[in-house]
């Protein structure tokens, strides 16, 4: 808006509708010392890919890129959806993507990305209305990767990422009734990475893991969870989108069609433990 272009004077670079020319420009920005944060929506991140991993990722240069509504509770026509971006950009070396699930855990996300010079980071901001809980963010974001166990228990873990955390704190609070014991619950912050050394401690005591994300599954941050325990005896459910352009869709909808509610997701998971 207008009055924010003038708090931020010289400091801000309208590019208009040249997402390529915003992602060279933060590359070279940054690679000579600079700190740009570039904002986008996830919908056009699709026009920049080249930049992103010619430009920024290849030289490892430390710019910040905050996504918009990538989410299935963002624009909804079929030009403009906001589906895609997980696949597209968790999977160039050298980027760090970061999923808050809260405010607190955005702003805390973003001031580290300002102030480390090791990696490009883009911040994914959650899909829906914002989540404010008011707790002080001490997490260590230089450790990649490093998922938290926010609610300790047994058999059923559920990984979830983004907006989709609280609708994983919701199936927890379910299947802890219906099986009789605590399930747990994961915030994995990273989109990128997987925790090796946490999936692996969750063989002792766990039978089934879920995962949760607010995008496509082909490609997306679920698959990567399967992959780690494909040779093993762990069952695992990825729950997202299916791969399909939709246009003015009604999001109730298709949650339900892709078992993105909690009753859905509890009756998936008990009918495995059967």
């Amino acid at each position: 808006t207008e009055d924010k272009r003038k708090e931020a004077g010289k400091q801000f670079v309208d590019v208009g509708i040249a997402e390529e020319t915003a992602v060279a420009m933060a590359a070279g920005i940054a690679t000579n010392g600079g700190k740009p944060v570039y904002g986008v929506y996830s919908s056009f991140v699709q026009r920049t890919y080249d930049q992103l991993s010619q430009d920024l990722c290849i030289n490892n240069a430390p710019a910040t890129i905050i996504t918009f509504w990538g989410s299935v509770f963002g624009m909804n026509d079929v030009t403009h959806l906001g589906l895609y971006d997980i696949p597209m950009m968790a999977n160039i070396p050298n980027l760090v993507y970061m999923a808050p699930t809260t405010k607190e855990e955005y702003l805390a996300m973003l001031e580290w990305s300002i102030e480390q010079n090791e990696h490009p980071v883009a911040i994914r901001l959650p899909g829906g209305e914002m989540v404010s809980d008011g707790k002080e963010v001490t997490k260590d974001f230089s450790k990649l990767n490093k998922y938290e166990v926010t609610e300790k228990g047994s058999m059923v873990a559920v990984i979830a990422l983004g907006t989709f955390y609280q609708l994983g704190k919701e199936v927890v609070d379910d299947l802890s009734d219906k099986l009789g014991t605590k399930a747990t619950l994961i915030n994995p912050y990273y989109i990128t990475g997987i925790d090796s050394e946490l999936l692996e401690e969750l063989k002792k005591n766990h039978d089934v893991v879920i995962t949760i994300e607010d995008g496509i599954l082909d490609g997306g941050f679920g698959e990567k969870i399967s992959r780690f325990y494909g040779p093993t005896d762990m069952k695992v459910i990825n729950y997202g989108l299916k791969k399909e352009f939709l246009d003015r869709y009604d999001v109730n909808e298709v949650l339900r069609e892709n078992h993105l509610t909690k009753e859905e997701n509890v009756e998936d998971v008990m009918a495995l433990m059967k």
